[in-house]
């Protein structure tokens, strides 16, 4: 089987070499490089790396011109793949072969941008991903396979990984399936239908006035483009890791209130207190929270604040 791979991000990497272990992989469509980072230097997308890595033919673009769309065609491929490309494919797209998609939800639930981390900051239990038909409307079309693995108190990033390599499992049997005139498509429930917009930085500043829970949810769900960040003693920074905190005492520090509590950085929150773990101050280096908290001057008199 031909297969076109469109995809860019570290997510998409997994189905890519996956695909490329099974069937005829007749080249890679990915975004163009990018400033990434702070060192302002053009970096390749992930899926470019991988690629060259394994003499896969790659074609850059962030969008399809008539060019791009002749050569796809020139390709003749049985099926195009799509994982997190980062663009919406034109129905021309769709017309040159079936097109299928690893999207990172449990379809109907969680179509759009940012599935992952609206399942963390929901609260879900579970996080999953969908082998979906390709449609005009945005993920909208039917899913076929699916799998999904519990959530627990795994950092976004890690979860992403992990269903990354689910999918490109899943999408391995469903090209399969397909191959064999046996895979079975169902149609999403409308009903059920939720959006995961895209995360904005805004949203994850973390802020006394919730409770500790959604505090540590957006601290789970944060990732370099969008940091969880708050001021702490009147100092800026990031919560690299934090959790609800089960110190007794925790239901004594009011809101916006900073307590170190039997070595533990705590901050009040409505409803309780949320443990810093690990931080890093702007300008500096990860670090442990309670170690960073000790350098404080008066941490019984300070408070925080959403930044």
């Amino acid at each position: 089987m031909r297969v076109l791979f469109m995809g860019t991000p570290n997510f998409a990497v997994p189905s890519l070499e996956a695909l490329n272990k099974n069937f005829d992989v007749v080249a890679a469509v990915t975004r163009p490089d990018a400033v990434r980072g702070r060192g302002k230097k053009l970096v390749p997308s992930p899926v470019k790396v991988a690629a060259q890595e394994r003499q896969i033919p790659v074609i850059e673009t962030s969008r399809i011109t008539p060019e791009v769309l002749q050569q796809l065609k020139d390709l003749a491929p049985d099926v195009i793949c799509v994982a997190a490309y980062g663009a919406l494919l034109p129905d021309s797209v769709m017309e040159i072969a079936p097109t299928v998609n690893v999207h990172g939800s449990l379809l109907p639930r969680w179509r759009g941008a940012a599935p992952i981390q609206r399942a963390i900051l929901a609260g879900d239990e579970r996080a999953g991903v969908s082998i979906m038909q390709v449609v005009h409307e945005l993920d909208a079309g039917d899913y076929s396979l699916t799998g999904s693995v519990e959530i627990a108190d795994k950092p976004a990033p890690i979860l992403m990984d992990e269903l990354a390599q689910l999918g490109a499992d899943l999408l391995v049997d469903a090209l399969n399936a397909m191959e064999a005139g046996t895979l079975e498509w169902q149609a999403q429930d409308e009903s059920l239908v939720t959006y995961a917009q895209k995360i904005a930085k805004q949203e994850m500043a973390l802020d006394p006035a919730l409770t500790a829970a959604d505090n540590a949810r957006k601290v789970q769900a944060s990732m370099d483009a969008a940091p969880s960040r708050a001021v702490v003693a009147a100092k800026a920074l990031r919560v690299m890791r934090a959790r609800v905190s089960r110190q007794p005492e925790a239901a004594n520090i009011a809101a916006g209130q900073v307590a170190l509590v039997h070595k533990a950085l705590l901050l009040g929150c409505s409803d309780g207190a949320l443990e810093l773990l690990e931080v890093k101050p702007d300008g500096k280096r990860e670090m442990d929270a309670a170690a960073w908290a000790r350098g404080l001057h008066d941490v019984k008199n300070a408070t925080w604040e959403k930044i």
